[in-house]
């Protein structure tokens, strides 16, 4: 057998310093969520991508691969939101054997409370703490990221001139409209 690879110190501490960070942060944005809103942190990322489906309603197979998770996790996360009325089972007319996630009036109610809060928490444990500069370089270091990652699966393109999505960060603000289910945001 031949010995491994090791890591030097520079990428030792860019590991660590990724899985740390990620750690930390995600712990830190999860705490304030539920502080200020009763919404986990994983709660209020299936909300936020229902939320920018037109319909407010994702399979569950492209919901769990926006999540990166398997369809039994999201499966038990939905069981879990459907006790709290922040999301409905759709069965699918022409399938039955799938099943849809719809975003509920509650779930839309709950989202557009906790955006503000969540934001803000991004913005204090995460983007105010570095410069222009430094977000823009960790930024594209993301991108190369997730394309390499993503691109083997033949995912969708996430070089800086790409569509940006905004699933953990949304903005829904009072401009947005308002329908029978409550505001959508703009």
């Amino acid at each position: 057998m031949t010995d491994p690879h090791w890591l030097d110190d520079v990428e030792m501490r860019a590991w660590l310093g990724f899985v740390r960070t990620r750690d930390l942060i995600a712990a830190a944005v999860g705490r304030d969520s539920t502080r200020e809103a009763d919404l986990t942190y994983v709660e209020y990322s299936v909300l936020a991508y229902l939320v920018e489906d037109p319909e407010h309603c994702l399979t569950f197979a492209d919901l769990a691969a926006k999540l990166e998770w398997s369809q039994s996790r999201l499966s038990h996360q939905i069981t879990r939101m459907e006790k709290r009325d922040l999301v409905a089972r759709q069965p699918i007319p022409d399938d039955a054997r799938r099943t849809a996630a719809r975003l509920t009036p509650r779930g839309l109610e709950v989202l557009v409370t906790a955006a503000p809060a969540h934001v803000q928490s991004v913005r204090r444990h995460m983007i105010d703490v570095l410069d222009r500069e430094q977000l823009s370089s960790l930024a594209d270091i993301y991108d190369i990221l997730l394309n390499h990652h993503r691109g083997s699966n033949g995912d969708r393109d996430l070089s800086p001139d790409a569509p940006a999505g905004n699933p953990l960060g949304i903005s829904l603000d009072s401009t947005a409209t308002q329908g029978d289910d409550g505001p959508t945001p703009p």
